[in-house]
């Protein structure tokens, strides 16, 4: 029962971080959205284990940055040089991993005919650009609100529509 218990907890952790981290929410839409659009270029399995493993990198970077923060906050209650530089290290260290992902990125992606592929899917059938910019306004909201966010500001707007 203890090993299930551990699973409840690590996601309950990766649930506060995307709560509470702007960041965590851009690593994460960002993520579906590259995965999404892989799928028109031609990448191996080998390839896709090196982008999954990128994803984990970058989004366990920001989970221990979130830790970082977190302790560093509720053991020094003001200002402190220390603090800070263990702030900017672990920053630093989600910087890293982000940029490192970046280069992945462009390893895998660097197909032009793909990017001629993606285009014409979009302009075959207009429509999907609607779906595709409305797509792009929930991951906006998603990453400036984040899912709690979403939630008070529809519960607001259904509480005043049951007062009127």
């Amino acid at each position: 029962m203890r090993f299930f218990k551990s699973f409840k907890y690590a996601f309950r952790g990766i649930v506060y971080c995307i709560n509470n981290e702007r960041n965590m929410r851009i690593h994460t839409a960002a993520a579906l959205y590259v995965f999404a659009f892989s799928h028109f270029f031609e990448i191996t399995r080998t390839g896709y284990a090196v982008l999954l493993l990128t994803f984990a990198l970058v989004m366990a970077a920001e989970l221990f940055n979130t830790v970082a923060e977190e302790i560093t906050d509720m053991i020094a209650a003001s200002y402190h040089p220390v603090a800070r530089i263990i702030k900017d290290l672990a920053a630093g260290g989600v910087l890293v991993c982000a940029l490192f992902a970046v280069g992945v990125g462009i390893y895998l992606f660097w197909q032009p005919e793909s990017f001629l592929r993606i285009l014409r899917f979009f302009i075959d059938r207009p429509w999907r650009i609607a779906v595709f910019l409305a797509s792009l306004i929930a991951a906006a909201l998603y990453v400036i609100q984040g899912p709690i966010g979403i939630r008070d500001f529809c519960m607001r707007k259904k509480n005043e529509n049951k007062e009127k």
